[in-house]
């Protein structure tokens, strides 16, 4: 492999499923051990932050944006290319025939800077859930709809004497019925 480039440029790197932070770890590692700082800049496995749903309460998580994928800033060089694929866990780089191919910056920035949080949670539209706070606490209901940009949803309750009525409740205030 010939010198390609002289510029580092950010590649995407192919592992095996839920080996994403071992691999980062050890390659991490091999370029401390083999003084290839000069070649081999960063190595970061895309995460998101999420918000779950659990027994009623928000909880926070972090999860993988591209499970199976971990990205590194390097110049290519045969030797980069040599100890980032000989990695153990690594099955490749993301390109044809397994070549590494640059990411573009828009890229690169679209997939490190996932501001985007999401909201778990376990009820679909048309299921029943249970009201878990406020005034309709215990008040059963059927999902009308499922904004998880405000993180709320629309929950169709029969109230007095058969009437039914829409509310809209925080995610966290609801549960799917057993």
């Amino acid at each position: 492999m010939t010198e390609k480039s002289k510029q580092p440029c950010w590649y995407v790197i192919h592992t095996y499923s839920g080996y994403e932070n071992k691999v980062k770890d050890t390659l991490e590692k091999s370029v401390e051990n083999n003084g290839m700082q000069d070649l081999i800049f960063d190595v970061r496995v895309p995460v998101e932050d999420v918000v779950e749903i659990r027994n009623g309460k928000r909880v926070k998580s972090q999860r993988k944006v591209y499970p199976g994928y971990v990205l590194v800033h390097m110049i290519e060089t045969s030797e980069s290319w040599y100890v980032v694929r000989n990695t153990r866990g690594v099955t490749g780089f993301v390109g044809p025939d397994s070549k590494p191919v640059a990411l573009t910056q828009e890229e690169v920035d679209m997939m490190l800077n996932s501001e985007s949080k999401s909201i778990d949670f376990s009820f679909a539209i048309g299921e029943r859930v249970r009201i878990l706070s406020g005034p309709l606490e215990n008040f059963s209901g059927v999902v009308e709809d499922i904004d998880t940009i405000r993180g709320t949803v629309t929950v169709k309750v029969e109230m007095f004497f058969g009437r039914e009525q829409s509310v809209k409740l925080d995610l966290d205030k609801v549960e799917k019925e057993d």
